[in-house]
């Protein structure tokens, strides 16, 4: 289950028990790798989706308005 999540070259990793399942730069990625993993109850992120400029995204809210696009799918 998925548990933890980081911006990265524009787009978000995504972390389950500390080991890497997922990366993706559109909703639909990252919407797949949460379907097939699966969403832990308490999930959490690094700072960077907080500073997601820092990390390839055109403004800070690109990571979370990214997660929260691929969540709308699932």
């Amino acid at each position: 289950m998925i548990d933890y999540l980081e911006a990265y070259n524009g787009g978000v990793r995504l972390y389950s028990e500390g080991g890497l399942k997922g990366w993706g730069s559109t909703a639909e990625s990252i919407a797949y790798t949460l379907s097939t993993c699966g969403v832990a109850n308490e999930t959490y992120g690094s700072s960077s989706m907080d500073f997601a400029s820092e990390y390839g995204f055109d403004n800070d809210e690109g990571a979370m308005l990214l997660m929260k696009r691929a969540f709308e799918l699932i």
